[in-house]
């Protein structure tokens, strides 16, 4: 992902966007790409809807019930009591999302790393939303922080949602429809306008 081309387009077609990059400074978004696509569903799984430090709490609680283990594989997963997984602080729901993800990985339907390096963004929103409890956001996360990819604009984020009502001094937040049509102009670059819309939403008063 080059942010310094991304931000040189993004200054140019939006002049309200450009204000927030002065403001903001350098994007320093460096995706991880450590985690397995598996490892890095289940994560976005506990994370959804919980703050960072609340999520990260219960996500070290979950790695600590496989002592020795980087990360869980599906199998000691789907292999561990649900009364057990749900111990840590997980809802039922969230706990049988994190099975669902884990019984898709031992069915091929989660790919390895290097298939989905070879996927489209399309192609992999439409192979892993298949999977029950992993909906559209959950892969455009996926996309942005694990694969780098460039051009992914997430319509249905809060905190995306909020920036830009407040880059662009609206008075309520833009409906998805609204915020892609809106977005059109910052392709083919539109993680990093989605970047500094998170920045813009964070640092607000």
């Amino acid at each position: 992902m080059d942010t310094a081309k991304a931000i040189r387009h993004l200054k140019k077609v939006d002049p309200d966007l450009a204000e927030v990059i002065r403001r903001v400074g350098p994007c320093d978004l460096k995706p991880d790409m450590r985690r397995t696509i598996y490892a890095s569903l289940v994560r976005s799984i506990v994370y959804q809807q919980l703050t960072g430090k609340v999520a990260g709490i219960i996500f070290g609680r979950l790695l600590d019930l496989f002592p020795g283990k980087k990360f869980p594989t599906p199998e000691s997963i789907l292999a561990l009591p649900i009364d057990t997984l749900s111990g840590v602080g997980l809802s039922n729901q969230k706990t049988q999302y994190i099975r669902n993800i884990a019984q898709a990985a031992i069915d091929g339907v989660v790919p390895d790393s290097r298939k989905a390096n070879r996927m489209s963004d399309d192609e992999l929103v439409d192979q892993l939303t298949s999977i029950k409890g992993v909906g559209r956001w959950t892969v455009e996360m996926l996309l942005i922080f694990r694969l780098g990819r460039p051009d992914v604009l997430p319509a249905t984020d809060y905190g995306v949602q909020k920036g830009f009502a407040l880059a662009k001094r609206l008075a309520d937040h833009p409906k998805p429809k609204e915020l892609l049509a809106a977005g059109e102009c910052w392709a083919p670059h539109r993680t990093v306008a989605a970047w500094y819309l998170w920045r813009t939403a964070d640092t607000a008063n």
